[in-house]
C-alpha cells in the first residue's frame, strides 16, 4: 500500500515542472499557453487565490482538476522566485473532420453513429481509445473478431486536427462446428435445424447464419427449450453454452450442453374457475390437448389461447388462464389443471416498436392480437410474439409491458432483423429428366412490406421451367393472401408418348385462414397448351390432339394442416380437397375433383411412419372429352417401380401412354436412420398402391389397358441435401400387366409431402 502512495505522489511530482516541498505564499497568478479556453476557466479549476498561502498537495490537486477537465494536453504549475505562481497549459486540439480508412462492410453512417468523437469536439487520447472500443465492438457484433483500428491524426493549422480511423476489418468469425452434449432422443443434425446458429458451408454464402453472434447463441437456448417442451420433454435445460474462439480468431465452435430430462404424457386433465360465473365445464371442448396426448407446450399455449378468447367472446375481459403442472417423472405422467382466474384490469395504452429499420411498422402491428385501448392479455401477448417470430423476418422478438399512472401500460416491441432471401441455385442428374440445373431467387419480405416474390428457372435435357410468382399476405390491410403466378415451361414425352408439350399461362390468387391449421384458396387460371412434334409412328389419339388449346378454369381448395413441421414432419396429418372447373371461355370444359390426406407417426424419436392417399377425377362436359394435358398420368415419381406413364392406357400398336380420367395413389413409407445423421441421410422402404382409369374417347380395340391396382415395394434414401431435397428409389413392381413400363432405379430432385 505505501508503494502504490509513492508511485502515485512521484507521479505527480513527474507531472509538474516543479513542486514546493512546503507552504509557499503566492503574490499572483498568470496563466499562459491559452488559445480558446479563457484565463478564469483555468482560474476556476485550480482552487488557489491570488494573495493566499497554498500546499504541495493543493497544487498537485490543481494539477489533476486541470488534466481531469479533457481540455488541455499538457499542463505544468511552478511558482517563481517572485512568489509567482505559472501555469502553463498546452490545449488539445479541436477536431475539423472524423474519417474511417478501410471499412468495407460497415458504412460510415453506422461507424460515426457509434463513436462519440465529431468535428468541432475536443480531442483527447482517452476519447479516441474509447471510440476504438466502440468501433471494435460494432465489428465484434457483426462476426468481425479480428479486426484492428488503428486512429491516426493529421495536424492542421490553428490547432485544429483530422481524425483517421485506419481500420482493417479482417474475415468474419464463423462457426466451424457446433456440438451438442446430453442429447439422447435427438440427433445433432435434427438440433441444428431447429436453432438459428449454422455451422460454415459454402452453400451459406449469401447468410448470415454461420456467423457467430453472442445474442443470437442465446436466443438458440430458447428454441431449443421450445423445441424439447413441445415433443413433450418438460424437464428439459440448456446447462450450459460455451463459444470458444480459435486462436486466429477466424472461428468459432459453438458447444451446447443439455439435460433433455423425461418425456411426459398427460394423465390428467382438469379446468378450475375461480369466477362465479364461469362454468369450467363448458371449456373443455375448446382444449387442445387430451389425456393421453404427449406434453406439448404449444399444444397447452394453445388451449389457454382457446379459453381466453372463448371467455372473452363471453364478456370476460379481464380474465387470465393459469395452467398448474404436476409432473411425476418416476411414471412419465404429468396432470394438468388449467385455473381461470379474475386478472388485473390493466388497458394497453401505447404500443411501441423499436428495432424495425426495414420491416414496415404495420407489418409488425398487424401481427399483434391487441390494439391501443384494449385490455391487457397475456395469452393474446403471447400469441402475438408467436406471430411475428412466425413472419421469419426476425432474429429476436422481445415483448415487454412498462407500466404508467394508473391502470395503463405501454407495450414494447422489441425486434432484431434478419436477412429474408434466398438465392439458390444447383446442378444434378435426374432419371426422368437428365441432366439438370436450377436457379432461384426468393425475398420474403419484399420491400419491408411483408410482400413474397420469387423467381425460379430449371433446365434440363427434357424439360425447361420459368415461374414467377408473387403474393401479398394482407390484401386490402386485411387478413386476405392474394398474389400471382406466371408460368411457362416445356416438357419432352418422346420417350413416353412420342410428343412434346408447351404450356404458357399465368394464374391469380387468393386465400385465408378459418383457423391456425384449416385455410381455403381460390384461384383463376388461364394458360395455353401445346402438343407439337407428334412423331410419324405416334398414336392416332395423340396425332388428333396437336396443335393449341386455350384453358380458362376456377378453382378453390381446402387445406387442413395439423403437422408438427411443414419442413421436417414427424407427427400429424395433412389433408387437402380441392376441384377445378374449366370453360369460363378457352377451348376445354371440365370438372376436376383432387385430394390428399397424409399421416405421420414418430417413435423412439427416430423411426417415422408415413401413409398417404391421393385421388383424382376428372370429367368433361357440354360434348368435349379431357385432353391430353390434363389427364392423370402414374409412374416415376408417383407410383415408384414404374416408368413414368407407365400405368394405364397404352396404345397397342405405338406404346404411347393416353393417361386416365381417375386417378388412385396410395401407399406406406418407414423411414430410419442409417448413420448419416451429420449429413442429412435417411433411408427408408415404401409400398406403393395405384390405379388408372380409362380416358375419354379411347377404343379399347386399340389399346392395352386395365383399371387393377398395381403393387410395388422397395428401398431407397433421402438426402436434405444443399440443393433442396434428393430422393433415391429402388422399386420393385410385385402386382402389375404385361404392357406396364416398370423401371427399378430411380434418382429425382425435389420435395414431396
Amino acid at each position: 500500500m505505501k508503494k502504490i502512495v509513492v508511485g502515485s505522489f512521484i507521479g505527480c511530482l513527474m507531472a509538474s515542472t516543479s513542486v514546493l516541498a512546503s507552504s509557499v505564499y503566492v503574490k499572483d497568478i498568470k496563466v499562459d499557453g491559452i488559445e480558446r479556453v479563457e484565463p478564469e476557466t483555468v482560474l476556476s479549476y485550480v482552487n488557489i487565490k491570488a494573495g493566499s498561502k497554498t500546499t504541495d498537495e493543493a497544487m498537485n490537486a490543481a494539477l489533476k482538476n486541470l488534466y481531469s477537465t479533457g481540455m488541455f494536453e499538457d499542463v505544468s504549475i511552478n511558482v517563481d522566485s517572485n512568489n509567482i505562481m505559472r501555469i502553463h497549459v498546452s490545449e488539445n486540439p479541436i477536431i475539423s473532420q472524423v474519417l474511417f480508412d478501410g471499412n468495407d462492410k460497415v458504412d460510415d453512417e453506422m461507424l460515426k453513429s457509434e463513436v462519440r468523437l465529431a468535428p468541432r469536439s475536443t480531442y483527447s487520447r482517452a476519447k479516441v481509445q474509447e471510440d476504438v472500443r466502440r468501433i471494435m465492438e460494432v465489428y465484434r457484433r457483426s462476426g468481425r473478431y479480428a479486426a484492428v483500428v488503428n486512429p491516426e491524426i493529421i495536424r492542421r493549422d490553428q490547432n485544429r486536427v483530422d481524425l483517421i480511423f485506419n481500420i482493417d476489418e479482417g474475415p468474419s468469425a464463423v462457426i466451424d462446428k457446433i456440438n451438442f452434449i446430453g442429447n439422447e432422443h435427438y440427433s445433432s443434425k435434427e438440433l441444428q435445424e431447429v436453432i438459428m446458429s449454422k455451422e460454415s458451408r459454402w452453400y451459406r454464402l449469401f447468410s448470415s447464419s454461420e456467423n457467430y453472434d453472442a445474442e443470437k447463441a442465446e436466443y438458440d437456448k430458447e428454441l431449443l427449450r421450445r423445441f424439447y417442451h413441445k415433443k413433450g420433454y418438460a424437464d428439459f435445460r440448456v446447462l450450459s453454452n460455451v463459444a470458444e474462439l480459435s486462436p486466429n480468431k477466424k472461428s468459432f465452435t459453438l458447444t451446447f450442453v443439455v439435460d433433455e430430462g423425461q418425456k411426459y404424457t398427460l394423465n390428467d386433465i382438469k379446468i378450475v374457475s375461480d369466477i362465479n360465473d364461469v362454468n369450467a365445464d363448458e371449456f373443455y371442448n375448446v382444449l387442445e390437448v387430451e389425456e393421453g396426448d404427449i406434453y406439448s407446450s404449444d399444444n397447452i399455449d394453445k388451449s389457454i389461447t382457446a379459453m381466453t378468447d372463448e371467455l372473452g367472446k363471453r364478456g370476460f375481459a379481464f380474465v387470465e388462464v393459469v395452467p398448474d403442472v404436476n409432473r411425476r417423472a418416476a411414471v412419465g405422467e404429468a396432470d394438468i389443471t388449467f385455473h381461470i382466474k379474475e386478472g388485473e384490469r390493466f388497458f394497453v395504452d401505447r404500443i411501441n416498436v423499436h428495432g424495425n429499420t426495414r420491416t414496415q411498422d404495420k407489418v409488425i402491428r398487424r401481427e399483434l392480437r391487441l390494439n391501443e385501448g384494449d385490455a391487457f392479455n397475456a395469452s393474446k401477448i403471447k400469441d402475438s410474439r408467436r406471430n411475428l417470430e412466425n413472419l421469419d423476418y426476425f432474429e429476436k422478438v422481445d415483448v415487454s409491458t412498462s407500466a404508467k399512472d394508473g391502470n395503463r401500460a405501454d407495450l414494447d416491441i422489441d425486434v432484431k432483423e434478419k436477412s429474408t432471401g434466398y438465392f439458390n441455385v444447383g446442378v444434378g442428374f435426374s432419371t426422368v429428366n437428365g441432366a439438370l440445373a436450377r436457379a432461384g431467387v426468393t425475398e420474403n419480405n419484399f420491400r419491408g412490406a411483408g410482400q413474397q416474390i420469387g423467381v425460379d428457372v430449371a433446365v434440363s435435357q427434357k424439360s425447361q421451367d420459368f415461374d414467377f410468382s408473387f403474393t401479398e399476405p394482407y390484401f386490402l390491410d386485411r387478413r386476405l393472401r392474394a398474389g400471382f403466378d406466371l408460368f411457362h415451361s416445356r416438357q419432352d414425352y418422346q420417350d413416353e408418348s412420342s410428343y412434346d408439350s408447351r404450356t404458357t399461362g399465368g394464374r391469380l390468387r387468393t386465400g385465408w385462414n378459418y383457423t391456425d391449421d384449416l385455410s381455403q384458396q381460390l384461384r383463376y387460371t388461364l394458360k395455353k397448351d401445346e402438343i407439337t412434334s407428334v412423331g410419324q409412328y405416334a398414336s392416332k389419339y395423340i396425332k388428333a390432339e396437336e396443335g393449341e388449346y386455350t384453358g380458362s378454369s376456377v378453382g378453390t381448395s381446402f387445406v387442413y394442416d395439423k403437422r408438427d413441421s411443414a419442413n421436417f414432419t414427424r407427427n400429424g396429418y395433412f389433408l387437402m380437397g380441392g376441384t377445378d372447373v374449366a370453360g369460363l371461355g378457352g377451348d376445354e370444359k371440365y370438372y376436376k375433383f383432387d385430394g390428399k390426406a397424409y399421416w405421420y407417426y414418430t417413435m423412439m424419436d427416430y423411426y417415422t411412419f408415413k401413409f398417404f392417399a391421393n385421388a383424382g377425377y376428372i370429367e368433361g362436359y357440354s360434348g368435349k372429352p379431357v385432353r391430353l394435358a390434363n389427364r392423370y398420368f402414374l409412374g416415376g415419381n408417383t407410383m415408384r417401380g414404374f416408368d413414368v406413364g407407365g400405368i394405364g392406357a397404352r396404345d397397342k400398336y405405338t406404346k404411347d401412354a393416353l393417361g386416365g380420367n381417375w386417378m388412385v395413389y396410395t401407399g406406406a413409407e418407414f423411414s430410419f436412420p442409417i448413420g448419416l445423421d451429420e449429413v442429412g441421410i435417411t433411408g427408408h422402404v415404401f409400398t406403393d398402391v395405384g390405379a388408372l382409369g380409362k380416358p375419354d374417347g379411347i377404343n379399347t380395340d386399340d389399346v392395352y389397358y386395365s383399371d387393377k391396382p398395381r403393387v410395388a415395394v422397395g428401398f431407397g434414401f433421402q438426402w436434405l441435401s444443399p440443393m433442396g431435397q434428393i430422393d433415391v428409389d429402388f422399386g420393385f413392381p410385385v402386382v402389375k400387366e404385361k404392357y406396364d413400363e416398370t423401371e427399378v432405379f430411380r434418382l429425382n430432385f425435389g420435395t414431396r409431402l
